[in-house]
């Protein structure tokens, strides 16, 4: 008995939606898809978007966290709106072009649509805490936080223990972001003295704030060091964030979790970033923690400058491009020799130029970590 023969389907043709020409009426309802689309367009079609939008505007609202539609805001006081917190959808003529279109902290104008809200401009960012996006990433630079007065980098006494590497690159991320870095090394109650790479860090000036939990020191420092102030709290993740800001402000109940017995790194607690407005005029964003931290177009070369006692040192190197690692007559390792520079500060440059010289700002030998 034969077999019948399938008949194969007539592929249909698909048509070309014409972006140049139909841009009001092509845009997609599907926001994720939307902004998809955006990133193929030409400059023609992406300015006729924007064009829409407002480009003279006052903001209105902060952003205090995001998905990727949905926007949750802080209005202004006068604002005149119904409530102060709200959720609005973002505006998908929004461009995301080289950095995150949304960071927490960001000004953005709100406008009204009937019942719904929209958020239909960002202002330009006063100072950042950012670091090079993915290498899957539509972006080139993910904005962590933005318009902040403070960076608390915050630190372990133990469990997990005190990494200063990770401090030095939020050192260098704060420098380029136009922000203070604070260091807050917390969990002091767990260590019966303070790990020595912190006098290093009092030495070149920095303000040191040590902090427990359990006991409660050092808690009325920290509280005035961000009163009045827009902060930023990061980190490797168990250190703590979420616990100091349940001590200093307990009506806020921050969820978090203990560190991993097994591998004594903190649990990812805090899945994305968010602002909070404490008690005493306090605003804070917390951020999910992070086991490296890559830097924003810092070139090799530059990467002494931003360790002050080295930079000091090279300029009696013999050589002007001495990279400070295997050249003969260079001024930085006679200094770390002698012990007028630390040498966990040598190595931690070493680390960050290493890395800075790799392809994906990873120090050589090293796996990336996922967050």
């Amino acid at each position: 008995m034969k077999k019948k023969k399938l008949e194969k389907k007539k592929r249909t043709t698909v048509r070309e939606r014409d972006w140049e020409a139909n841009h009001e009426q092509a845009f997609s309802h599907d926001l994720v898809k939307h902004r998809r689309a955006l990133s193929k367009l030409s400059e023609t079609a992406l300015a006729a978007a924007s064009a829409a939008l407002p480009s003279d505007f006052t903001p209105n609202a902060t952003l205090i966290s995001h998905s990727k539609k949905w926007a949750f805001v802080q209005m202004d006081a006068d604002a005149e709106a119904e409530v102060e917190d709200l959720i609005c959808l973002i505006d998908e003529r929004l461009h995301e072009g080289e950095e995150s279109l949304l960071a927490p902290g960001d000004r953005v104008f709100i406008e009204f649509e009937n019942d719904d809200a929209f958020v239909r401009g960002v202002a330009s960012r006063r100072t950042t805490l950012s670091r090079p996006a993915g290498e899957h990433d539509r972006i080139a630079r993910q904005v962590i936080a933005a318009n902040i007065d403070l960076i608390l980098v915050v630190a372990a006494a133990a469990q997990p223990p005190f990494r200063p590497g990770l401090v030095d690159r939020f050192l260098i991320a704060a420098e380029i972001g136009g922000v203070e870095p604070v260091l807050c090394l917390n969990k002091a109650d767990l260590a019966e003295e303070e790990p020595e790479e912190l006098q290093i860090y009092r030495d070149l000036g920095m303000r040191v704030c040590v902090t427990s939990c359990v006991d409660g020191r050092g808690l009325e420092e920290l509280r005035g060091m961000i009163r009045g102030r827009f902060s930023v709290f990061a980190g490797h993740s168990g250190v703590g964030k979420s616990s100091l800001l349940n001590e200093l402000d307990p009506a806020l109940r921050v969820h978090t979790q203990e560190v991993s017995g097994q591998t004594l790194r903190g649990r990812h607690t805090t899945t994305a970033g968010r602002l909070y407005e404490l008690a005493g005029n306090a605003r804070v964003i917390d951020t999910p923690g992070i086991r490296s931290l890559g830097l924003w177009r810092v070139t090799p070369a530059e990467s002494a400058y931003y360790f002050p006692e080295l930079a000091k040192a090279s300029m009696d190197c013999k050589y002007r491009n001495c990279t400070h690692t295997h050249e003969p007559d260079c001024a930085v390792k006679t200094a770390v020799a002698a012990g007028g520079i630390k040498q966990g500060r040598y190595d931690s440059y070493c680390r960050v130029r290493a890395s800075l010289e790799s392809d994906n700002n990873i120090t050589p030998g090293r796996m990336k970590t996922t967050e």
